[in-house]
């Protein structure tokens, strides 16, 4: 059995950003909006409280490592980080001004987890040659659910791929 990489998956001009190393854990976070309102009060003094609409659900990735050490040759890794940045830097010049950001499926292996924005990316440059250029980094995502997600954590399985042509999700149960 080969490994198979985590990739961003986009339909919409992103490409695909495929992981060099599989991210070592996954952390969901998903909240529900409420209201008070300030002159309702409960039996206790409390303001009462309404649901108002759920939170997009959130995945952040961390300590995500990118190394190009071992290839030798003195290649950088901002070339790697560059396919991150572009998510976030979508309207700098061109056709793509004043769009919306690409979209991207969070996907590993079998499993669609999330159709989400880049919200945030953070990195460390960690390793250097002795030319000062950079060749190990730390990547920090947040991910952010658009639309129709695959999943939300808590209520449900990651939809599983189904490479068998049909182009529709299936639950897991």
């Amino acid at each position: 059995m080969s490994l198979v990489k985590a990739q961003l998956i986009s339909s919409d001009g992103g490409g695909t950003i495929e992981f060099m190393f599989n991210p070592n854990q996954l952390a969901f976070s998903q909240q529900i909006r409420l209201t008070s309102n300030e002159g309702a009060r409960t039996g206790r003094g409390l303001p009462k409280v309404n649901f108002a609409y759920p939170e997009p659900c959130t995945l952040s990735i961390k300590d995500i490592i990118v190394d190009t050490y071992e290839e030798g040759g003195g290649k950088s890794v901002i070339a790697y980080i560059k396919q991150f940045e572009k998510a976030l830097n979508f309207l700098e010049s061109g056709e793509n001004k004043q769009k919306r950001p690409p979209t991207y499926v969070f996907t590993w292996g079998e499993y669609q987890y999330i159709r989400c924005f880049i919200t945030n990316l953070s990195y460390t440059l960690t390793m250097f040659l002795s030319d000062g250029t950079p060749v190990r980094a730390k990547l920090d995502l947040s991910l952010q659910e658009i639309d129709e997600s695959t999943s939300q954590p808590g209520m449900g399985s990651p939809a599983k791929v189904d490479r068998g042509g049909d182009s529709r999700s299936s639950r897991l149960s």
